[in-house]
């Protein structure tokens, strides 16, 4: 194992470890609850990893696509928990991408009330968010993650020998979360070892984790860019990845922003020159109907009081409620003619 960081998520009596380096995947053992006595591993064709949880397991592969991210998948693995005869005190182990720990970890709320379950990262997407802070769910076909519960994992491990294979369009959906951690924290996350890097991603979502857990206010912050976002994905059928959607996103939320007159034109461009520019991602809008994204954007969980996003401003980026929907779409109009 080549060089190790750890990262404290601290939830009192419920707090873990993130553990991010070459090879962790060989602590997984030392992760799990000393009461398991078997494990379920949830994964997908094409991990690049392989993991030895040390007690006998079963392997549940799941379908690849956003709509295998459903509740037939759930129910499918719970029906396999059940015949192999998986107890409260046993665990599963989530070992794959976003979609994977998504999925592992609902099952893991669901099962018995809730049971263990360890996550093994293994894209840069994971690593920096998806894997961390318990929000799992699936989706239906009138919105992403609209059904899930907070289950946080009693570990996680992200092991840096899974990006080696990562394709160019992974690299970019993880590089797409990066971009927000950007405008969150105000940090140069790419003059960063990729190690070190990953971690301090991790290390800005514990923190707000360990604020609020349950999203009644900061970790709401950690949506930035994503109430398009997640339009996007479903508009266009999920051909936008997640990483791919948020980049676009973010740039919106700064045409948002302008728009309610919290950010400058000048403001705007910064977040065309980090996005676009710094992480090369792609900030064109997509030619998608805009009263279908208005929409879409008014299913979002965030919305609590009419249209809510979270943008940027004077004081940082916050959640504003109550945006009015001819701001949206006006916003909308001027991204797709900049």
């Amino acid at each position: 194992m080549t060089t190790l960081r750890s990262v404290h998520v601290d939830l009192g009596d419920r707090s873990y470890d993130v553990l991010v380096g070459s090879g962790v995947r060989s602590e997984l053992a030392a992760m799990l609850p000393k009461s398991a006595r078997r494990a379920a591993v949830i994964t997908q064709t094409g991990i690049p990893l392989a993991v030895d949880p040390g007690i006998p397991h079963e392997v549940f592969v799941i379908g690849q696509g956003e709509e295998h991210k459903s509740l037939a998948t759930i129910e499918t693995l719970c029906r396999g928990f059940a015949t192999m005869g998986l107890t409260r005190n046993d665990v599963i182990i989530g070992l794959g991408g976003g979609m994977v720990t998504d999925i592992a970890g609902f099952a893991a709320a669901s099962w018995h009330r809730g049971i263990a379950v360890v996550h093994v990262s293994t894209t840069l997407l994971g690593m920096v968010d998806a894997a961390i802070g318990g929000k799992t769910g699936v989706n239906l076909p009138e919105g992403k993650n609209l059904v899930g519960a907070y289950w946080q994992p009693s570990g996680v491990l992200c092991d840096l020998d899974a990006l080696a294979t990562l394709s160019p369009r992974e690299m970019r959906c993880g590089m797409g979360e990066m971009a927000k951690y950007h405008f969150l924290a105000g940090d140069d996350l790419l003059s960063m070892e990729l190690v070190d890097r990953i971690a301090r991603c991790a290390q800005i979502k514990a923190d707000i984790v360990g604020a609020d857990e349950r999203e009644g206010g900061r970790r709401a912050l950690l949506n930035y860019g994503h109430t398009l976002a997640h339009a996007l994905e479903i508009a266009g059928d999920f051909s936008l990845a997640h990483g791919e959607a948020v980049a676009i996103g973010l740039i919106y939320a700064a045409h948002l922003g302008h728009e309610l007159g919290r950010i400058s034109s000048a403001r705007v461009q910064q977040h065309y020159d980090v996005v676009g520019g710094l992480y090369e991602l792609n900030t064109s809008l997509p030619d998608f109907d805009h009263q279908l994204l208005l929409g879409l954007m008014g299913r979002d969980k965030k919305a609590l009081d009419g249209l809510t996003f979270v943008l940027d401003g004077d004081n940082g980026v916050e959640v504003v409620a109550g945006v009015p929907d001819d701001a949206v779409l006006n916003a909308l109009r001027s991204m797709s003619e900049a």
